[in-house]
């Protein structure tokens, strides 16, 4: 059974595996490092060693540059072969402002059926800024929301601040009050008047860029 796959690790293994389903062939160290956000090509060739020691991809005739997705149940969840369901595209998530609408009101989009519990409302949002990058949660990531008005210490959720701001962080309460942390240190926390959740989030998509 595969090792346990830290959050750097699944961004890896997924550009890889869509990289492959698209081209047919694996990408380069540095189409890998540019894809996630890595600055250089060690850093990304410790990932590589990590997975392969972990079960998740096979060097072919021992080349980096040939990997082979040894799993493929895995491969098949990022290529996105698995069942998938369309949810509206509702907008743009950004701390601190109103959520933004999309101009396109049927937008849709499509996620794997796995993220939600098919037991509430879904809907996707996309994010703006660089908030919840301790979270993995990237400018330009999509989040899969499900509705609901009650959230535990430690959710991600879409709050609702002084009815009029939306905003996309961690909910915590303390004693009476609530505080909306981001998850970036270089942000401060949010300690709001007036709140009101709006969903959870369950799932994170990342359309990488191909070189």
């Amino acid at each position: 059974m595969p090792g346990v796959l830290y959050r750097k690790e699944r961004e890896v293994l997924e550009f890889l595996a869509q990289f492959q389903n698209q081209y047919g062939f694996s990408p380069t160290l540095s189409e890998i490092a540019k894809a996630t956000g890595h600055r250089s090509n060690s850093t990304v060739h410790t990932i590589i060693r990590s997975l392969v020691e972990k079960g998740y991809v096979q060097k072919v005739d021992g080349n980096t540059r040939v990997l082979k997705i040894i799993d493929e149940k895995i491969a098949n969840t990022f290529q996105g072969v698995l069942p998938t369901v369309e949810l509206p595209l509702m907008g743009y998530i950004a701390a601190g402002k109103p959520l933004e609408p999309y101009t396109d009101p049927n937008a849709t989009f499509h996620v794997s059926a796995s993220m939600i519990s098919g037991q509430k409302t879904a809907y996707v949002l996309q994010v703006k800024g660089n908030s919840m990058i301790e979270e993995g949660i990237l400018d330009g990531d999509y989040v899969v929301i499900e509705k609901t008005d009650i959230a535990s210490n430690g959710d991600i959720v879409v709050a609702l601040v002084d009815d009029s701001l939306a905003t996309l962080k961690k909910f915590y309460k303390e004693g009476d009050q609530v505080v909306l942390r981001p998850a970036n240190s270089e942000m401060e926390p949010i300690y709001p008047k007036q709140l009101r959740i709006q969903g959870i989030a369950v799932g994170i998509v990342r359309k990488f860029k191909t070189y």
